[in-house]
């Protein structure tokens, strides 16, 4: 049976047109800047400037070498994988075990706490910089790794509960109590029937996460030093006051692009379950 949608599609060849002409204009808008910045890789300083926004040159691995053969890459990307890593599970572990609190307790405040947790995330990360380096220091969390993780955490949590708050909803509660009517108890309820359910949600929460955790640079610029820089900041020190290394930014952007993307990929399905997840009614 076809729906009234594809109906007028059938109808309409202009609509179909057009619809896929503005899906191809988008797709060309969103892949064009990471073409572009993959391209000027591959260029040297030279020709960036000679050459301009052009596609046909000679590439070379020039400034991948460079960027690659310098010492201090390896620490800078073992520190933004600790950080990445190390703060997504902790956001998904915390986000998890307060999502399904706010979703199965009931107490007073319950739906303004849960607002109010995804109000917090719209608090602009360059608004937090000063009071957070305020605080931070008074902690003795500058330039650790452990105060960016945390901050990391902080920030990412509200999203996190928001987006498990409402997976959590959708699963039936005569699930968790027959569960517990065969001997489970609350923390068995939890794992062993929730958790295997909201994979979805957990899979977009942990992308989305892990993404912001991994790209940030305000924060990051702020709080770490040279030991602890993450790979963004790293990738600002290319900047000086004889001039702008592009193609060395482009190669170090490009490397920084690559585990987010195999991330994505890989949790492709997960991710596009967890984001259509409640669109439909049953």
């Amino acid at each position: 049976m076809s729906t009234p949608i594809a109906s007028s599609f059938k109808r309409h060849p202009a609509l179909v047109a057009s619809h896929y002409g503005a899906l191809i204009f988008l797709a060309i808008v969103c892949v064009a800047p990471i073409v572009l910045m993959f391209a000027t890789s591959l260029k040297l300083q030279t020709q960036i400037f000679n050459t301009g926004i052009n596609f046909i040159f000679t590439p070379t691995l020039e400034n991948y070498r460079e960027v690659l053969g310098e010492g201090s890459f390896t620490r800078y990307l073992t520190n933004s994988l600790i950080v990445g890593v190390v703060s997504t599970v902790i956001t998904l572990v915390l986000g998890c075990m307060a999502a399904y609190g706010l979703a199965r307790f009931r107490f007073r405040g319950r739906k303004t706490l849960a607002y109010t947790t995804l109000l917090l995330r719209t608090v602009p990360l360059a608004v937090l910089a000063v009071p957070v380096f305020m605080v931070w220091s008074q902690a003795g969390l500058i330039n650790s790794l452990w105060g960016l993780i945390l901050l990391y955490v902080a920030v990412n949590l509200p999203f996190a509960i928001w987006l498990l708050y409402g997976f959590i909803l959708q699963v039936p509660q005569e699930l968790e109590e027959a569960a517990a009517i065969d001997g489970c108890g609350p923390i068995q309820v939890f794992y062993k029937v929730v958790l295997p359910l909201i994979k979805p949600g957990i899979a977009a929460a942990s992308i989305f996460t892990f993404r912001i955790a991994w790209n940030e640079f305000i924060l990051a610029l702020v709080l770490t030093d040279r030991a602890t820089r993450t790979l963004p900041v790293a990738a600002s020190l290319y900047i000086t006051d004889i001039g702008v290394d592009w193609g060395k930014i482009m190669a170090l952007a490009s490397l920084i692009a690559i585990p987010p993307l195999i991330f994505t990929f890989i949790a492709a399905r997960q991710i596009i379950t967890g984001l259509t997840a409640g669109a439909v009614k049953g």
